[in-house]
């Protein structure tokens, strides 16, 4: 890792890793699950409550920042951290998957991706250089290289020539980041599914040399079946003395397949989405708070759970404040799902090191197999 920054492998269950990534902002234990803040917040929390549900990090989003409030206005404003009142390690992406995902209001090129904001039209140019130049000014504490990930599906000849592109940025990344002490920057493994392309990806990214080694261009829609097949090589083919990050992961079960195969990062939008939305993550599976059968349940989501929505609500008031679009709603199903995601990286890193993660591995699926309690 980069000076000032360091990754240390503590235990080991056949694929399954614990570590501790340290940063000048704090440690991050691994395997550790990044909560998505994408405009500077995790949407419907505090920061003191993200942190309170155990993460160690938090993941921004560079194209949205760049747009509103603008790079420049943040750096000036003393940082992202401080701008977002959150004093731990944040992680940013590089612009590269939102700018690729605009479809009819980007053109890409060698140089870069020329596009319209869909904030207010306003036309923008990102290149590797001026990615970096944007998460330098947000002072996030580990940097994302600029790729593109190719929409699925997509031919292996289209696949290889987005990825080979990709290498190419991810060298004039390494050169435009520099040397940045207390600060990491990570490439992104691309291939799609193809297991010669991801060795290819792979080799040119150990050839330039980076903190960190991300697997990019999955949960793009090619199900979890194709995502584990190719995790079943891909991580293995990145260094194993540093982080392996998996990008844009996932539901509980892709969590824990994913650390099963070596990764010891991910990050999603999915626990603070579907909190907003009524969809609710706990031990027992997924269920809907809307649901006519909470209406008069005076049993918590979970009664094992200690987040403060299962510690004080009830499911029938839950379901009330859904229903009635309170914002309280939002706030508590949010508070509990990312608690719930961060008891599954707890109970995973204290597996592996007492070596029993085959064991607590099939106590979570033969749980969440079981299904919700009983109606009343």
């Amino acid at each position: 890792m980069g000076a000032g920054i360091t990754f240390a492998l503590q235990a080991s269950d056949e694929k399954a890793r614990a570590g501790m990534i340290t940063t000048p902002r704090g440690v991050i234990r691994t395997p550790a699950f990044m909560p998505v803040g994408t405009a500077a917040t995790v949407k419907a929390m505090l920061p003191e409550s993200v942190a309170a549900t155990g993460a160690d990090i938090l993941l921004g989003n560079t194209y949205h920042l760049m747009l509103r409030p603008g790079a420049e206005r943040i750096a000036a404003l003393g940082g992202l951290h401080r701008f977002m009142n959150w004093d731990r390690p944040i992680l940013t992406d590089s612009g590269g998957f939102q700018v690729m995902s605009l479809a009819g209001l980007r053109k890409l090129t060698e140089e870069g991706v020329r596009f319209r904001s869909h904030v207010d039209g306003s036309r923008h140019m990102l290149t590797p250089e001026r990615s970096m130049m944007i998460q330098r000014l947000l002072g996030s504490d580990i940097v994302m290289c600029f790729d593109e990930c190719p929409a699925l599906p997509a031919s292996e000849a289209e696949v290889a020539g987005s990825m080979r592109r990709s290498m190419r940025w991810a060298a004039r990344s390494r050169e435009a980041f520099g040397d940045r002490p207390g600060h990491a920057l990570f490439g992104i493994q691309q291939g799609g599914i193809s297991r010669e392309l991801r060795e290819e990806s792979a080799q040119a990214l150990r050839a330039i040399g980076f903190d960190g080694y991300a697997i990019g261009g999955l949960a793009v829609g090619e199900g979890q079946e194709a995502m584990f097949s190719v995790l079943d090589h891909a991580p293995d083919m990145l260094p194993a003395e540093k982080p392996r990050y998996l990008m844009g992961v996932g539901k509980p079960e892709d969590i824990v397949g994913a650390v099963a195969r070596g990764v010891d990062m991910m990050d999603c939008v999915l626990p603070s989405r579907s909190g907003r939305t009524g969809q609710v993550f706990t031990r027992l599976g997924a269920l809907n708070i809307k649901n006519a059968r909470h209406a008069e349940d005076p049993r918590p989501l979970d009664d094992t759970c200690t987040c403060p929505a299962c510690r004080s609500y009830s499911r029938a008031y839950l379901h009330h404040v859904f229903r009635s679009g309170e914002i309280v709603s939002a706030m508590l199903l949010t508070w509990h799902n990312l608690h719930y995601y961060q008891q599954i990286m707890a109970g995973m890193r204290a597996a592996i090191a007492e070596g029993g993660f085959a064991a607590w591995s099939a106590e979570f699926h033969a749980a969440r197999t079981r299904g919700d309690i009983e109606p009343i």
